[in-house]
Formats: structure tokens, C-alpha cells, sequence
């Protein structure tokens, strides 16, 4: 006999939010979905989510609550403000983040939340982007004890190829800082690459073919350097200041823990420097812009 699916709650309803949000409804979960910007959830209504009046609302009825959220503070706001999952949630549910947020603060707020109202946390952020999302192929990181994963692991798997358990909570958040600091010092290196390409006389545009299968090969090459080489920056599928927050977190971190992380400081300064010229709100694309000449 075919057990019922659990009831879930989602907040965040961005570019991430949104295709996780598809695939769990196509999955048939019973879903109630939260944002601050309420007309982002409309579609999944009328694909037949309920729309919770505030993120409160989302542990009523529900056995997990899932998170998708811009940055530490926000969740820190949704989950202990005055209208917060803290007010109503229950340690018969489970709080799974997919956020990318900072390690030691994942550890305080789980903390936090289970002395409140014994909801335990799963930090479980993602790698792949929205590609990734919308075809359910996201690498999951995941942090929390091992029988809270397993619970949630079919509603993940619906997500993601993989998910892979990687400590306790915050061990997720861990592990996605070091994932976001190769993504962004890759990044920027396939900017100087297709740059000093364009600079010499060669089609940039022929990087990407050029190296597929060697050494130098990856995702970010095969996705940004067609991108760069084209100035294709339209539409925007992830944005700097994403990159910035995740170094910037992962750089903290660091010294928290006495590491050295030379590369990723300077990686993240770069972005500050790219960020801070209008490009924040701007796919990392437009990151060849710091390297090509101005004449």
C-alpha cells in the first residue's frame, strides 16, 4: 500500500524557488507556498498550491517546511520574526534549508529553533542553478542528523541526482561555501581567459569546444564562456551578488576557523569591485567586462 506523500511548505519563490516549487506539485505533494512578494506565487497557485498570508502559515497541516532564501538574515527573519515558522512549527516537523547561508549561523538558528519548538533543521543547500532546478539535476548538500535526512531524502530526490550527507547541521552550508569558492574564482578566471582570447586574435567563441574534455573542462566554462564571448547576458540566470554573498561568507568562515583562503578573498574583492560598477543585480556573464578594454 502506497503511503500518503507528506504535506510540505516552501518559502522563496525566486529563480530557484520557483522550478523546485514545478517539479514538487508535478511530484503531487500537497504544497502551501510563501513570499514576500505574494504575486511570484500565483502560477503555483493556479497549478493548485495554497498561498500561506505569512511563513507561519506554512507548518499548518504541513510535516516539512523548505526554505529558499536570499541570505542569512532573511532566514534568520522567516523563521524567528514576529509572523515566523518558530510561532507555529513543532517537533513533529522538519525545517529543511536550501539556502546557501554562513555555517555558524545555520548551527546557532537550528539551535535556537529546536530549544523553541523542538522543530529540528536540515541544512541542505544546492548546487546547478536554475537549469539544475528546473530539471531536477541539483547536486544536494545536506547537514543535520541522518534520520531527519532519510525522512526528507524522497522529497529531495525530486530536486536533485544527489544528495549526499555531509555531517551534522551546518555541514551542508560547509560544504556549499567551498563548492561557491571554486565556482566564483572559476568564474572569473574564464573572464580573463575569454578576454586575453579576444585580445589576441582568437574566436573566444571556440574556447568552450576547444577544451571540452581536458583538464581545463567544466560546467562553468561550458555555460560562461559561450556566454561571455557572445556578451550574452540576457535572460539573468543567477546573479552576482549571489557569488559575492557566498564569498564573502565562505571567507569569513575561513578565519573563524584559522584557514587561510588567499585566492577566495581576492576573488571576492573582484566581485565587490564588479558588483559595485552596476553589475549586482547582473549574471556573472558580465564578468568578462572587467577584463576587456575600455577603448
Amino acid at each position: 500500500m502506497n503511503l500518503p506523500l507528506p504535506s510540505l511548505g516552501f518559502a522563496g519563490i525566486g529563480l530557484m524557488g520557483l522550478p523546485m516549487c514545478r517539479r514538487l506539485l508535478t511530484a503531487g505533494y500537497p504544497l502551501i507556498v510563501w513570499n514576500r512578494s505574494p504575486e511570484k506565487c500565483a502560477e503555483l497557485v493556479a497549478a493548485g498550491a495554497r498561498l500561506a498570508a505569512d511563513p507561519s502559515e506554512l507548518c499548518e497541516g504541513t510535516d516539512m517546511v523548505l526554505l529558499c532564501l536570499a541570505d542569512t538574515a532573511v532566514v534568520r527573519e522567516v523563521v524567528f520574526g514576529a509572523d515566523g515558522i518558530a510561532q507555529r512549527g513543532g517537533s513533529e516537523q522538519l525545517l529543511i534549508d536550501l539556502s546557501s547561508l554562513e555555517p555558524t549561523a545555520t548551527r546557532e538558528m537550528a539551535a535556537e529553533l529546536a530549544a523553541l519548538c523542538g522543530m529540528a533543521w536540515l541544512d541542505a543547500p544546492v548546487s546547478g542553478g536554475t537549469p539544475g532546478a528546473e530539471a531536477g539535476t541539483l547536486a544536494i548538500m545536506a547537514g543535520g542528523d541522518a534520520a531527519d535526512l532519510e525522512r526528507a531524502r524522497p522529497v529531495l530526490l525530486n530536486l536533485g541526482q544527489r544528495v549526499t550527507h555531509m555531517g551534522s547541521v551546518g555541514a551542508g552550508q560547509v560544504t556549499k561555501a567551498c563548492n561557491q569558492m571554486i565556482v566564483a574564482c572559476n568564474a572569473l578566471v574564464i573572464a580573463e581567459v575569454v578576454a586575453l582570447a579576444e585580445r589576441s586574435g582568437v574566436d573566444a567563441r571556440l574556447i568552450a569546444e576547444a577544451l571540452a574534455g581536458g583538464f581545463a573542462d567544466s560546467k562553468p566554462l561550458q555555460i560562461l564562456a559561450p556566454q561571455m564571448a557572445q556578451s550574452r547576458f540576457e535572460p539573468v540566470k543567477w546573479h552576482v551578488r549571489t557569488l559575492l554573498k557566498d564569498l564573502d561568507a565562505a571567507v569569513k568562515f575561513s578565519r573563524e576557523q584559522g584557514t587561510a583562503t588567499p585566492v577566495s578573498g581576492l576573488a571576492a574583492q573582484l566581485m565587490r569591485l564588479h558588483g559595485s560598477q552596476g553589475f549586482l543585480q547582473q549574471d556573472p556573464a558580465t564578468l568578462v567586462g572587467l577584463y576587456r578594454s575600455k577603448d
